[in-house]
């Protein structure tokens, strides 16, 4: 997807409704993109959920409650595409993994470009643990998956998502703490 078709998806809506949402696009936009980077880990990626983000605001936009902070939507909205993101990818990966294990290709080590011995190690250490966390990630279900990323990657806090996904505060907390345990698991693997 590219912006000519944000573009072309706001020809067809009246001039007040453009405006509007390129005024919440000016507004959100960064923060999509930030939120995106954080659990994605990868730019492109990023801009690919930045752009899948506003074109379901742009095609959602009157179903939107206004009573509601858009700030508070579009990093949901933003985190779930992510996850969504690395869900497909990990199917892929999995997809590929299966081929080449049946054509009979030799599975080599993982390379990390960039990564040498000594003072670097550290950066590859960071950038496996990341990329195993992102896929743990995607084990979890989509609530809880949301949950974790608003939580420990947007800095949300225990009262503002009660809140924000309408729970009681301990309901949040006991989650979360599942959550935890379960990545560990997962990680531990």
């Amino acid at each position: 997807m590219s912006t000519t078709t944000l573009v072309m998806a706001e020809e067809a809506a009246p001039k007040t409704e453009t405006l509007e949402f390129q005024a919440l696009y000016e507004q959100y936009s960064g923060a999509v993109y930030l939120t995106a980077l954080r659990v994605t880990g990868n730019p492109a990626d990023a801009e690919d959920v930045l752009q899948t983000v506003f074109l379901h605001v742009l095609d959602a936009r009157r179903a939107l409650d206004a009573s509601r902070s858009p700030g508070a939507y579009v990093r949901r909205a933003a985190a779930n595409a992510s996850i969504d993101l690395l869900r497909r990818k990990k199917t892929r990966r999995e997809a590929a993994l299966e081929e080449g294990r049946a054509s009979g290709e030799r599975q080599g080590a993982a390379v990390v470009p960039g990564a040498t011995a000594g003072r670097a190690g550290w950066q590859e250490d960071s950038f496996l643990l990341k990329e195993r966390l992102r896929t743990a990630l995607t084990t979890l279900s989509p609530e809880n998956a949301e949950l974790f990323v608003l939580c420990y990657l947007e800095g949300y806090s225990y009262d503002e998502l009660a809140e924000l996904l309408q729970l009681e505060r301990g309901t949040v907390g006991s989650r979360l703490h599942r959550i935890r345990a379960a990545l560990q698991v997962e990680l531990s693997r």
